[in-house]
């Protein structure tokens, strides 16, 4: 064995054993890198994972993000249909109003007329005749305009509730199909 000294560091250097003590290094090191190359494929794997995930997460998020808009903008769209009907609703009620108003004011015309005849008579018989004249046509006219009020109720029914019915349609149609 020869033994090298110098002011800093004595190295022993062994020639015999010089071979067996780099066989567990080289081992060492072929180990390390071994298991670094086993972290980089394990690493891959796990960012090709993570990426896939990502992927996943997004795609389901912007299908999340695209329902919820489809369900806002059919929910505005069912509210604009209720504004719809009452809009129509509310337009035939004025004109049954008016309807109304016209009738009342020729029934009181025809009454006023009636009475001025009345105070002209000059018997009883007369008196009669215009009384069962102005009954008659009162009559007359109520059941006349009466079926006039029904068709024109039916219609107007009809014209409030389509389009609730279409919004009622669209959505059979479109989550009928869903289910």
């Amino acid at each position: 064995m020869a033994t090298k000294k110098s002011a800093e560091t004595t190295i022993v250097t062994d020639t015999d054993s010089a071979p067996d003590a780099v066989a567990p290094v080289a081992a060492a090191k072929q180990g390390f890198d071994q298991t670094v190359a086993a972290l980089k494929d394990s690493m891959t794997g796990a960012v090709a994972g993570f990426e896939q995930t990502h992927t996943e997460i997004k795609s389901n998020m912007d299908k999340a993000f695209k329902t919820a808009e489809d369900f806002f903008a059919f929910g505005q769209a069912n509210v604009e249909a209720v504004v719809k009907s009452s809009q129509i609703w509310t337009a035939g009620l004025q004109d049954f109003g008016k309807s109304f108003a016209g009738l009342a004011q020729a029934q009181m015309d025809q009454t006023v007329a009636t009475f001025k005849a009345m105070a002209g008579v000059k018997s009883l018989k007369d008196a009669m005749e215009l009384q069962t004249t102005l009954a008659r046509s009162s009559v007359e006219a109520a059941v006349a305009e009466t079926g006039k009020i029904t068709d024109a109720s039916m219609k107007l029914a009809e014209q409030a509730i389509a389009p609730i019915a279409a919004r009622v349609t669209l959505a059979v149609e479109k989550f009928g199909r869903a289910a």
